[in-house]
Order: structure tokens, then C-alpha cells, then sequence
């Protein structure tokens, strides 16, 4: 496909205007001036429009959009183990695969071209994934409160045997990542296994840590003093490249951890606020010089995957919330939506709208009233832009969604099994 008259958000975040961008394969192959010689393949006008890079969710879990809107208002322990347990508790392999294919779709709509999934019946949640021809770094989350073996764990097996299964399938567009759920869901042989099993397999690992100022302040009781990072830094958890999830109450020697072994925090900011889990540290990340990316968590505690949105409470939250409007830019919080979400599921070749790399891109309706004028196309993207805005999105080459139609996925299909499984499973509770 060529581009032609296209704007297009380079590597730095600025706007070179009225180029040609042709795409061949999964691959950007040039970026010039002038439109290519002899070439007779599919056009697209971009004429109003801005090419960027398609964003990263680096930490979500999607099958939950069955859970969008189901308990609202309530304390986050009662919220888990009133409903969103009892709920999960009835789930099947058709729910979680609709479930999936719905978030797709939305994280479509929305310019999201790759998201970093945790959850269970990982079998239907990559096939949703291969389906919708998206991209993901999906991993099985370890939880064990009582087997002293973690081997005789069901959810083991499912996390070997789906590794061996889909690691690196449809072309890499399906990773699989390694997943301790979180400290206070296991122990130390458990993590010592889970570990050696990425370590052993050369994988990423994806591990919730320091999400809540209790979880945080429990680990340290529990652990002599060792917050969630050094306890698991302390088990050989970040020997791999490692994304923590949420990271709200990281302190002192865990930034020196992250920085040293080069893992990514992946701050949820929208859910972090709704469940009042606190502000994520993100200046001081940035400082460090640690890799940040940008989640929205699941959408039963966002409660959609509206990237635009996310990014703007990114930015904003922590100048309110550190008292400094400086703290975080818009180029910065642009780069974690895209490039740092990539380097952080271990896709060096996409993040960026350069030539040889990969074709993972969106496209933004910028003639719009709520885009003018603009001063700095950055700020305006992370300020003024909406989800809405996005007119097409590509991955790996592929269009997938443009101009409302979704060109892999059965909407209407999606949207009435979703709530057929949702009823079924509300009718068991």
C-alpha cells in the first residue's frame, strides 16, 4: 500500500508533511517527497491526515471486557472478591475467546496494534489474537495459595504447554511471555520455578508489583523488609527482560534495580486513579532513565482501552500529583505509548515510523476542529486528539480496521456473543 500526501510523526515526534510512505509486506520500505516510480498497487489519500506509530498497551487483561461496568464504586478487596472472582470462577473457553476478540476490536478502533495480556484459557486467547490479526505478549499467570509443588498446578502445565503452542506464531506477532501473578499470590519455590522456566526458555517476564500502597507494605513484613522489586530481584526475576505491572508505590532502591537490569514499569494510570491505587512515580522513572510504558489495565477497572485518553492521564497525573507541570511532556508520553511499549514486548523493529521497520501504524484524522491550530502537533495529539480520531490501523502490513469497518473481525458476531456468555454467566452467580 502507498500513503501518498500523507503527514507523518517522525522518530522525534515531529511532522514531516506531504510525504509517501510505501508499505510492502509487514514492512515500511521508503519514506520520500515523491511518489515512487511505476508503482500501480493501492492507494491511500492522506490528504488531513497524520501517519504515527500504533500504540503498545503493555499491560491488560482482555478477556475482562466481559466485566466492563460489573461492580463500580466499591473498595478494591470487596470488588475482586465479591464479584470480579465469583464472575471468573464461571468463565469457559467461548467467553474468554469473544471476550478477547471484543477487546481486539475496541484496541483496534483505538490505534492499539499490540497489548501485553495476562490472564487464563490462553489457548482461545491467542486464537481471538490470530484471528483478529493484532499483535500480543500474552502470558498464563501464576497464582498458588496452597499446593506445595507448583508443578501439580494446572495453570503450569497451561503455561508450558501453551509456550511450546503459540511462542512466536502468525510470525511473531504472538509472544509468550512468562508470569508470576504477584508476591502475595505465591511463594518462593513458586517464583524460583516460574523464573527458571523463562530463564530456561530465554523469555520476558510479566509480574504485578507494588500496585497497592497494602501489597507494597505487606511484602516488606513479610519479606524482612524487601519491597515487592527486591524480593523478586532477589529470586533472579529480572536475570530476563521483565515488565513490572503498575509500580504505584516503588521506593528507593527499586528504581536502582529497574534501571540496573533494564526492565520497563508499565503504568496504568486510568485504573490505578478509578481504584484510588495512587499515582505512579513517572518523573522519577523518567529520570532514571527506565523504560516506561503506558497500560490500561482491564476494562472492568478503566473502563475502555481508549489509548488517547490514557496518554492525556498520564501526562497529567503526575504533574497534579507531584506539583510540577513540567514533569512529564508530551514527546515523553508519546514514546511510551509507542516505542517503549514495543522495546518492552521485545519488538525492536516497531515503535517507529522508519523505513525497514515493522508496519505497525495508525492513522489520524488531524482535520478536525479540536486539531486546530496547531502549535505543536505533540501536545495537540496527547491534549486535543480523541480515540475517535483514528481512521485506520495497521499491523504487521495488515489493515485492519479503517474508516469503521473491521477488516478481520465480526463485529456485530463479537458483540452478540459477548453479551449472550456475559447473561449465561450472570445467570450462574
Amino acid at each position: 500500500m502507498l500513503f501518498k500526501n500523507i503527514a507523518v510523526l517522525n522518530k522525534d515526534f515531529e511532522v514531516e508533511k506531504e510525504r509517501y510512505v510505501l508499505v510492502e509486506g509487514d514492512r515500511i520500505i521508503s519514506i520520500t517527497g515523491e511518489a515512487p516510480v511505476d508503482y500501480t498497487g493501492e492507494t491511500y489519500d492522506g490528504k488531513g491526515k497524520l501517519m504515527m506509530p500504533g500504540f503498545f498497551n503493555t499491560h491488560a487483561h482482555s478477556p475482562m471486557t466481559l466485566m466492563r461496568g460489573y461492580g463500580e464504586n466499591m473498595a478494591l478487596q470487596d470488588w475482586l472478591n465479591k464479584l470480579i472472582f465469583p464472575f471468573e470462577d464461571h468463565l469457559t473457553s467461548p467467553a474468554v475467546y469473544w471476550g478477547t476478540t471484543l477487546a481486539m476490536a475496541e484496541s483496534l478502533r483505538f490505534g492499539i496494534v499490540s497489548t501485553s495480556d495476562m490472564y487464563y484459557f490462553i489457548d482461545d486467547m491467542a486464537a481471538a489474537v490470530r484471528d483478529a490479526g493484532a499483535k500480543a505478549n500474552i502470558c498464563r499467570s501464576i497464582v498458588n495459595f496452597c499446593e506445595p509443588d507448583v508443578w501439580n498446578l494446572p495453570s503450569m502445565k497451561e503455561m508450558v504447554d501453551t509456550y511450546n503452542t503459540w511462542n512466536g506464531a502468525e510470525n511473531r506477532r504472538i509472544i509468550m511471555d512468562i508470569s508470576m501473578h504477584a508476591e502475595y499470590t505465591s511463594n518462593e519455590n513458586d517464583v524460583l520455578a516460574v523464573q527458571g522456566f523463562a530463564k530456561e526458555k530465554g523469555a520476558r517476564m510479566h509480574i504485578h508489583m507494588s500496585e497497592t500502597q497494602l501489597e507494597h507494605e505487606e511484602c516488606k513484613q513479610r519479606r524482612g523488609g524487601k519491597t515487592p522489586v527486591q524480593y523478586f530481584n532477589s529470586l533472579g526475576c529480572f536475570d530476563m527482560p521483565t515488565t513490572v505491572a503498575h509500580g504505584v508505590w516503588l521506593e528507593g532502591e527499586d528504581f536502582d534495580i529497574l534501571k540496573e537490569k533494564g526492565a520497563t514499569v508499565a503504568s496504568n494510570p486510568i485504573s490505578n486513579l478509578k481504584l484510588a491505587s495512587g499515582v505512579c512515580n513517572v518523573p522519577e522513572l523518567l529520570r532514571r532513565g527506565i523504560n516506561v510504558g503506558i497500560g490500561t489495565d482491564s476494562v472492568s477497572s478503566n473502563n475502555s482501552l481508549n489509548f488517547f485518553e490514557e496518554m492525556k492521564v498520564f501526562a497529567m497525573a503526575s504533574k497534579m500529583y507531584y506539583k510540577d507541570p513540567t514533569a512529564v511532556t508530551p514527546q515523553q508520553t508519546l514514546y511510551a505509548a509507542t516505542r517503549a511499549g514495543a522495546l518492552s514486548q521485545g519488538r525492536e523493529d516497531s515503535g517507529v515510523i522508519e523505513e525497514g521497520m515493522k508496519a505497525d501504524l495508525i492513522v489520524v484524522d488531524i482535520d478536525q476542529p479540536h486539531m486546530h491550530p496547531v502549535h505543536n502537533m505533540a501536545t495537540n495529539l496527547v491534549y486535543s486528539a480523541s480515540g475517535s480520531d483514528v481512521v485506520l490501523t495497521m499491523a504487521d502490513g495488515k489493515v485492519l480496521y479503517q474508516d469503521g469497518e473491521y477488516k478481520t473481525i465480526d463485529i456485530e458476531r463479537t458483540i452478540f456473543e459477548v453479551e449472550k456468555e456475559t447473561a449465561a454467566i450472570l445467570k450462574k452467580l
